[in-house]
């Protein structure tokens, strides 16, 4: 892996506690990452942050980071009870939670600190008594976190630190009111340390920092939407030659992590059936999977059971699966946005990685937005004889509905 995206600022020169450099010693965590070196002295000085910066980028470290020396330094407020958590972190979606929740608990592991998950979907009970039994950080999606909350499972009451993360995809997914029924009813801006992390700061992500946040310091790294360690290619495909050209392009690129992505949950079935039929260990994540199921779906690509999953956008929000080295468009986005959170599934964390994507009939007309949104036109590869592998027709399997 590349250390080029790495800032000369090492986390012990930060003032952090022994028992968090311990942990990210164990990580083989020296150097902070552009936007760990810009948020996390800020925070660490109860600064609040509003931070930009891409996935794969180090802001949940960042944030985490803070959060645990503040509950490592400072004494929660007197007469809390165990169902009160210091923390709240709120996340676009249930994937991006788990992830935050297993990032921290390798940040937390030499502390005394508990840290909780909730998201929908999964697990309703098992979520309830967790909160019941008290956490000192709480990490969750904003339908279930208000659900427990109006029940009176757990309070806001203590709350010493809040983050909002992705904060452009809470908009986009119709989250802001929920965001803001939880901030109104925590302890006051000025009496908290406030985080945000965007990959966008937009004119509504800011004036929702300014209202709830308590005017946050502004963090950006200067860097293009799409990173410099993708190698993108565009091909101009027919619709009957986007399957053999897709295996084409999978046979030579020889990707052992790859995900596909497709517009529509239908296409979606389809891409599956061939890639399933023609040599691929291929796994199906669309709206319709159960959370168990998706899951196991993200743990077999992760350990390698599976070599590709074939996505739609709804269900892929939010995924954090490590050395994805392809992406693959099948279909162009219908939002300019999309195309660049699809690619940002690979060359995370300083990797390298390829995007590939096919301008076909029903989708070409996407790419001007694209193009335009990201700054620069794609580079197109022309379609060698080669890279059209005739298909072996998909088996007539009909999925049956997952259950969780």
């Amino acid at each position: 892996m590349s250390q080029t995206h790495l800032s000369d600022v090492r986390f012990s020169e930060l003032g952090l506690e022994p028992l968090l450099l311990r942990a990210l010693s164990d990580l083989k965590f020296e150097y902070c990452t552009p936007i760990q070196a810009k948020s996390l002295p800020l925070a660490l000085q109860g600064q609040n942050v509003a931070g930009q910066a891409q996935t794969g980028t180090g802001k949940t470290a960042a944030f985490l980071l803070a959060i645990l020396q503040d509950m490592l330094t400072i004494d929660e407020i007197e007469d809390r009870r165990k169902n009160e958590p210091r923390a709240i972190i709120l996340a676009p979606t249930r994937e991006l939670a788990i992830q935050i929740y297993k990032d921290g608990l390798e940040l937390a592991k030499y502390t005394h600190i508990k840290l909780g998950v909730v998201y929908g979907g999964t697990g309703y009970e098992q979520q309830r008594e967790m909160l019941h039994a008290g956490v000192d950080i709480l990490i969750g999606t904003t339908g279930r976190m208000i659900d427990y909350f109006k029940q009176g499972v757990f309070s806001l009451h203590a709350v010493d630190d809040v983050v909002l993360d992705e904060a452009d995809r809470m908009f986009d997914l119709g989250f802001i009111k929920d965001i803001r029924y939880l901030f109104r009813r925590m302890p006051p801006a000025t009496d908290r340390l406030n985080m945000l992390f965007s990959a966008t700061l937009s004119h509504r992500v800011l004036e929702l920092a300014y209202e709830h946040m308590n005017n946050p310091t502004k963090v950006q790294v200067d860097a293009p939407l799409t990173s410099g360690r993708i190698v993108e290619k565009l091909y101009f495909p027919a619709n009957s030659e986007r399957i053999p050209l897709l295996l084409g392009v999978m046979q030579q690129a020889q990707s052992k992590k790859a995900i596909v992505f497709v517009n529509t949950r239908r296409e979606s079935e389809k891409v599956w059936g061939y890639l399933a039929s023609n040599g691929h260990q291929a796994g199906l994540l669309t709206g319709d999977v159960a959370q168990k199921k998706r899951m196991t779906l993200l743990d077999d690509l992760k350990s390698g059971k599976l070599d590709v999953l074939i996505a739609t956008d709804v269900a892929a929000r939010g995924l954090h699966i490590p050395d994805v080295s392809h992406v693959f468009n099948y279909d162009l986005p219908d939002d300019a946005e999309d195309y660049v959170h699809r690619i940002g599934r690979t060359a995370r964390a300083g990797a390298t990685g390829t995007a590939i994507s096919f301008a076909s009939e029903g989708t070409a007309m996407n790419l001007p937005a694209i193009e335009s949104y990201v700054g620069y036109s794609i580079p197109v590869v022309g379609i060698a004889d080669e890279l059209l592998i005739e298909p072996k027709p998909p088996k007539r399997v009909k999925r049956k509905p997952y259950k969780s």
